[in-house]
């Protein structure tokens, strides 16, 4: 799979700035990415280490996503030492959500 493969067309994000976002993400996951996890087969959660400004760093990438994709539903919970990223879908989206669980995945482990 490529980069860029499993980014839906119903994304909004103009073309150009997606190889920017996915960036943004693989970033966030390599450095703080310690479980991925699924509760609810429509519900994703990552599980990220905390520090100063990560909960406001996750809030902002989920809300900039949520822009573009209005399929996800994003929650971030969490304080200074973990922040838990909750991200749910609807069943027309379930295979964009195992998509980006396996990109989490594989981009945590080093392995993009």
């Amino acid at each position: 799979m490529t980069d860029l493969e499993w980014v839906p067309q119903s994304c909004t994000l103009p073309s150009a700035k997606r190889p920017l976002r996915v960036a943004e993400w693989d970033a966030l996951l390599v450095t703080r990415l310690t479980e991925v996890s699924r509760p609810e087969p429509l519900r994703l959660r990552l599980e990220l280490s905390g520090g100063a400004g990560v909960h406001e760093q996750v809030s902002d990438l989920a809300g900039r996503e949520s822009g573009c994709c209005s399929f996800f539903t994003f929650t971030t919970t969490g304080d200074d030492t973990s922040v838990h990223l909750d991200i749910a879908v609807d069943p027309a989206h379930e295979p964009v959500l195992n998509a980006l669980a396996h990109r989490a995945s594989t981009v945590a482990s080093g392995r993009p």
